[in-house]
């Protein structure tokens, strides 16, 4: 479990071939989501109500501009936060205009394990300064796990064939970790929330520690002018887990 919630809200905010359509450069299609968005996901372990993700947006002053800042808290519940508690808090503060990251904060509460840390980003000299790493070379529109979140949303997904690969490098626990992901197509999916006409997404995944095969991720995002996450699915080793939006208000439409 202390592996668990980690990933699954890296990948809610939680994105190589050669005829893939790259999408990581630092235009935006579209924005869709306006300060005030706040969401509530809920996270299944097989039958049983694990635990919740809450997350927000607002604007917010750092460096003397106004930026967007967002946060996301996960937290276990009911007999999950008996066995093994978990309250982990990720915000990041980044640009409007590229949705590029300035600030990222991480602070980890797992059982007993603990661990805060904030990088700060300067992407003009292509470096990102840790507060437990140090310095750290970075490539340019590097995304962190807060700001790519919202960076996928901007993707216009009417332009993309089945199976293209959308390319994002990300910045996680101070190192470089690519986040490739490849679209397929739409369905529509009934959750508690109701019933949703969603744009389906597979990520790649590394088989191994958590996952048999590098598909057992698929998360979908509403056909809408929000693309707001619906459902995430991740098919473990040790099982299910399912993380659906339940609650939210201050969408853009």
């Amino acid at each position: 479990m202390k592996y668990l919630l980690s990933s699954i809200l890296f990948l809610l905010f939680s994105i190589y071939c050669s005829f893939a359509q790259n999408v990581s450069g630092p235009g935006l299609e579209r924005n869709n989501f306006i300060p005030g968005e706040k969401m509530v996901f809920q996270i299944f372990y097989g039958p049983i109500n694990a635990g919740r993700v809450d997350t927000h947006l607002k604007l917010d002053t750092i460096r003397g501009r106004e930026v967007y800042y967002a946060e996301a808290v996960a937290r276990t519940t009911g007999i999950s936060d008996k066995l093994y508690k978990i309250r982990d808090m990720y915000a990041g503060y980044f640009e409007p205009e590229t949705l590029l990251p300035i600030k990222s904060i991480r602070d980890i509460k797992e059982g007993n394990y603990k661990k805060f840390n904030i990088v700060e980003y300067y992407h003009d000299s292509l470096k990102a300064v840790s507060s437990e790493s140090g310095e750290h070379e970075i490539p340019a529109n590097i995304r962190d796990m807060v700001s790519v979140f919202y960076y996928v949303r901007t993707i216009n997904f009417d332009t993309m064939k089945y199976d293209d690969i959308i390319y994002v490098n990300t910045f996680f626990d101070d190192e470089l970790f690519p986040f490739n992901m490849r679209f397929r197509g739409r369905e529509t999916i009934r959750t508690r929330g109701g019933s949703f006409s969603c744009i389906k997404i597979v990520p790649f995944v590394e088989p191994g520690r958590i996952f048999r095969n590098e598909d057992d991720m698929t998360l979908w995002f509403s056909d809408d002018g929000n693309c707001a996450p619906i459902r995430g699915k991740f098919e473990l080793i040790v099982g299910s887990i399912k993380c659906d939006l339940i609650e939210w208000e201050g969408f853009k439409y």
